[in-house]
């Protein structure tokens, strides 16, 4: 069974105006939930699984928290432009392309194209209307290789956001 967690990046800071989207940093609650999740997250993995980042510095960051408290080397992460502003058709397609290798991808990026593709692999209902900031969705498939990925053929496994069980 292929596994794919989607995580969205942890929360982005607006401080900075003049900053362009792509090098948003993260705000403080985003460095505090990231590793959070992180832990909620490993207890669900077992390991090997691949880390793919977007570059976009808000997606990077929180991926390379999730190392951190997965005790990982940055190195492990893989940077691939693709995931900034994706579709859902483009994320489906490095979906076909991964690496048959592996069985579990972390993949770290945004929305809307995170939120879309979960809805085009899913055949039935979301656990959610939007991923939120720094939530994780686990899709599994049936199938052996991700190339044979198509629409409809994921369930959705575990899903967990950062202000889960907070009033």
């Amino acid at each position: 069974m292929k596994r794919l967690i989607l995580i969205r990046h942890a929360k982005s800071s607006w401080d900075y105006p003049m900053l362009a989207d792509f090098d948003r940093p993260l705000n403080p609650r985003g460095r505090r939930d990231a590793p959070i999740m992180a832990l909620r997250l490993q207890g669900l993995l077992t390991p090997p699984f691949r880390m793919i980042a977007s570059p976009a510095v808000r997606a990077l960051t929180t991926a390379q928290l999730f190392a951190e408290t997965f005790e990982l080397p940055e190195a492990q992460i893989s940077i691939e432009k693709r995931i900034y502003d994706a579709t859902p058709g483009t994320l489906l397609h490095l979906i076909n392309t991964l690496d048959e290798a592996d069985d579990q991808v972390l993949m770290f990026g945004h929305n809307p194209g995170f939120t879309d593709v979960a809805r085009l692999l899913v055949d039935g209902p979301l656990p959610f209307i939007e991923l939120p900031t720094c939530g994780v969705v686990i899709l599994g498939f049936e199938e052996e290789r991700w190339q044979d990925i198509v629409p409809g053929s994921a369930q959705v496994l575990a899903f967990h956001y950062a202000k889960e069980g907070q009033q």
